[in-house]
Parts: structure tokens; sequence; C-alpha cells
């Protein structure tokens, strides 16, 4: 909505004169032929500047009558926009620094006195990732990598969405910053394999080399890496390896634990017996409920920690009082113990399989951690003395013989790429840096807006919001610093930007009204094919 008052007249005037005063094309003499006038809004109030306006006379010149500006007007404002370069540096650091929601980055500039709407305040904050994003890339980190001398890079994706895009973040593992960040509708190898090229080119340019990839298992990566960088070790993620072969061990103990659920009724009648009550009884009681209650509602972490294979009162030392008052339990916590007997006895047959494929996942990780730090030929031959044994032992797992062939199988598909870390200083065994990035965007984006999880227009805008979110943690961003940035690569970001947001807007508007939708573009076709060649 447009605004309703009256903007009071500016407090402040400056006058920007040109520096240069001859063509940069033919150098001739430009002259003053007359003066702009532009109000913008600063921290320090509305300023009006008087913008003197040269031009180039000489008719064989490619710039004849072409205007040249100040060259001190990009250092307070963006071209067409009215509020000035430090308010969006504020708005910025509000936002990344001290994560603050639109609402209240309005107050904020409200009491500094900025007249700005809340919509502005979005607008300004889209502004301010642009303009970070279109100073950074591999090129505004040459210093850090220069010192460094080589790259380690991270590979992954997010997808909020099912079927939508996917924000494709390219992270160096060494010092932490963010190459590439860029939504992609589809994730072909092939598409990948250009985002790659393009941080490999930016690399090369700069005299850097890749030593390192690492990244989960996911075949088009896989494919992209391979193309771009076939001699380049690619590490395969150890916790993405286990957690993919594991997964029908994971699920049979899911399934073990569910069992158990369905045979262990009537927790929440025993503490209501006992709820109103002060004494020491009552709150062991109570004590006892809340301790099966969490065992029974902790579903675990897949790949290692496990939902129900140490379920509760089993392995877990002396889970009862050896007497009771007067030489007995007290008759809540007995009525515990035989309903909980119960349930572990209709379940005993599904946890002795469950127990030992375990232990062999957890002697597959701590040979993969390597603390002692052995060899890499040692590493490689222990783990493969282990895989033969699981496989000639293979029929003691009962029931989960198939998830020891599917482990088996997954590991073959995985093991060229499981210990180059070993041979690779620096390079780490799995990509939960990226992933713990990807974490911490979420968190600091749930501080400010409220979400859960990644909202879908992360992606759309993630490519820029990403980058400008890290490097403000990183360090505050000054107006000067966006002042800096190229007036064309900005404009260009915005473009790609625009792109995307409205390929979004079109399926909202097929979804909204498809009849509509598909009319309007009938209509459209005809027009095309009526239109003379």
């Amino acid at each position: 909505m447009s605004r309703s008052w009256c903007r009071v007249k500016p407090a402040d005037e400056l006058v920007l004169i040109p520096v240069q005063k001859s063509c940069p094309e033919c150098g001739r003499a430009m002259r003053i032929r007359y003066t702009n006038r532009r109000a913008v809004v600063s921290l320090r109030g509305l300023v009006c500047l008087r913008l003197k306006i040269r031009h180039c006379e000489d008719r064989t010149c490619g710039r004849y009558h072409q205007a040249w500006r100040p060259e001190a007007e990009g250092a307070l404002a963006l071209p067409q926009h009215e509020f000035g370069l430090d308010v969006i540096a504020l708005v910025g650091t509000l936002r990344y620094r001290e994560h603050r929601s639109v609402p209240e980055i309005h107050r904020e500039l409200d009491r500094r006195g900025v007249a700005v709407s809340q919509r502005s305040v979005t607008n300004l904050l889209d502004r301010y990732d642009e303009l970070v994003a279109a100073s950074a890339g591999t090129a505004a980190h040459r210093e850090t990598l220069e010192r460094q001398g080589r790259a380690i890079l991270a590979v992954d994706g997010l997808q909020p969405d099912v079927g939508h895009e996917v924000l494709w973040v390219i992270r160096e593992c060494l010092s932490g910053l963010v190459l590439l960040a860029r939504s992609l509708l589809s994730s072909t190898a092939t598409d990948l394999a250009g985002l790659l090229r393009e941080v490999a080119d930016d690399l090369a340019a700069i005299g850097i080399a890749v030593a390192g990839v690492v990244s989960d298992g996911q075949s088009p990566i896989r494919l992209a890496v391979a193309q771009v960088w076939p001699e380049v070790p690619h590490q395969l993620c150890h916790f993405h390896y286990l957690r993919e072969a594991a997964l029908p061990i994971y699920e049979a103990d899911r399934h073990a634990k569910k069992e158990l659920k369905k045979a262990v009724r009537g927790v929440r009648p025993i503490e209501r017996t006992v709820e109103g009550r002060d004494d020491e009884a009552a709150r062991i009681v109570l004590g006892y409920c809340a301790a099966v209650r969490s065992a029974l509602t902790d579903d675990g972490r897949p790949p290692l920690e496990a939902a129900a294979a140490r379920p509760p009162g089993e392995d877990r030392g002396q889970p009862w009082p050896d007497r009771g008052k007067g030489g007995r339990l007290p008759t809540e916590l007995r009525k515990l113990r035989s309903l909980l007997a119960k349930g572990l006895g209709q379940t005993r047959a599904l946890w002795p399989d469950i127990r030992s494929t375990y232990r062999w996942v957890h002697a597959a990780a701590r040979i993969l951690k390597n603390t002692a730090g052995r060899a890499a030929e040692d590493v490689k031959a222990r783990y493969a003395r282990l895989l033969e044994e699981w496989n000639k032992r293979k029929d003691a797992c009962g029931r989960l013989g198939e998830a020891v062939e599917r482990f088996l199988k997954v590991t073959r598909s995985y093991r060229p790429g499981l210990f180059h870390y070993l041979e690779v200083p620096d390079l780490p065994p799995t990509n939960n840096g990226l992933e713990q990035f990807f974490g911490a965007q979420r968190h600091h984006e749930r501080r400010t807006t409220g979400r859960k999880v990644a909202s879908p227009s992360l992606v759309v805008r993630g490519s820029v919001r990403v980058l400008a979110a890290t490097l403000t943690r990183l360090a505050p961003v000054s107006a000067a610093d966006l002042a800096a940035v190229d007036v064309a690569t900005w404009r260009q970001t915005r473009e790609r930007l625009k792109r995307r947001h409205h390929a979004r807007v079109m399926r909202a508007r097929f979804r909204r009204n498809p009849a509509a939708y598909l009319a309007d573009l009938e209509q459209r076709a005809f027009q095309q094919q009526a239109l003379p060649p």
C-alpha cells in the first residue's frame, strides 16, 4: 500500500559533483548539463541529494548524451531506492546478528526516527541479502584460500519441499566459508557438474587446488564429482553410509519397540493412584513410572543409537529395590514390574537378534573412527576381516540375515570412498560439518520466524540468504561494505532471483485456479500462432 501521509521536507542537503571530468571512451571533456534531485532516507534523517550530471557532447562518441552521475551517489543509496545503504546494513545486522523478526526490526527503525513500513523492511532485507551475496564468492575469499594453499570441499543439498527446488551448497571445510549456494529445479549429475565446474574455475583462477571432496553417497553427486575432479579423492560420509547400510536393522529395532509399547499398557493408571500424595513412597513410584515412560518413548537416533535394543528392565543393573516397607514392594511398583515382565515376555524373542547385529554395526563404526590412529592399510584390512567374519556368521543373526546382506551390499557400493580420510590430511570422514551448517541455518531462522523446519522461501532465496546470514554472523557488514559491491553484479543476482520467484508464483496460480490458468495459457498460445512469422 502506498504511503498515506505527507513526508517531511529534508533537513539536510548534499551537493554531489562527478569526479570524472573527461569521457572514459573518447577522452573529451564532459560538461555539467543539468541537476537532479533525490531524497534518501538515512539513519541521520531525510537527506536531499543534488546530483550534478555530466554529458559527453561528441556526436561520434559511443557515450554521446549518456548521463555520468556522481560517483559518491553509490556510497549512499542503491539506484532507484529511497532508503540509504546505512539503513539496509542496519536491517541485516538486526536480522542475522541479533535474530530480530521483521516487526521487531520495524520497531527499532521507528525508534531511530526512520519512517518505514513493515513491507519495506522485508524488501530492505532482500536487498541486503542480494548485496552481501554479490560481494561473496571464491574471489572475495582469495586471501584466506591462498593462505591455506588448498581447498577441501563439502557438497550437499537442502530440500524443504519434496519435488521442488533443492538448495545446493558448496562449502570449504578448512575455513568454513561458503563458496557457492544455488537453487536447482533438477538435481541431475549434469546440473551439479555445472556448479562444481563454476567453483573449480574460480579456484583455478587464483591458483588453488582441490585436495579432496566429501559428500553423502547420492549417485548424482558421485557422478558430478567424477566428471569435474576425476583424480581428486572423494570421501563418502561415514554417517550416511552406516545409516543407509543399517537401515533394516534400525527398522527391526523400531518394530520391536512398537510391539513392546503395545504390550506395556497401564502406566498411566498406576500414576493416577499416587497423584495428590506427598509422601516418599509416592515420589518413588512416580520416579519409576517416569523412567519407564522415558524408556518407552525414546526412539533412538540411527544408525548407532538403538530405540529398543535395551528395553526397560533389562541390562540396566538392578531396576527394582529388593524390599519395600514391611519386606514387600509397594503395590504400585509390583503392578509396574508385572506390567513390564508381561511386555518383555511377549517380545523376548525379538531382542537377541537385534543386539547381536547392533554389536556388529558398532564394531564397524569403531574401526572407521580409528581413534588409535592406525595406518590406512591396517584400517582397511581390519574392516575387511570384520565384514568377512560377519558374512560367515550371518546365520547366527536369525531373522536379520537379510539385513546383514543389505549391509554388505551397501558396503560394496560405498567402499571405494570410505578410506580417503586416512590418506588426505584434514579431509573429514563425515559430511556432518555441512549438515550442522544447515542445522544452524534452520536454528537461526526459527529464532526469527518461529518455523521449526526450513521454509520454502529458503530455497527460492537461499542462494543469497545463506551467504548473507553466514558472512554477517562472522563479521558485521557496514554501509561501506555494501557500497563496494558492483551494481551490475547485484542486478544480475536480483534478476536470477526474480526468475526463480516467478516460477514459484506460476505454480501457486495453477494450484489456486487450474482452469483459469490453463485457459490463459491456451489463449496466449492461440495468439502466438496467429501472429505473422
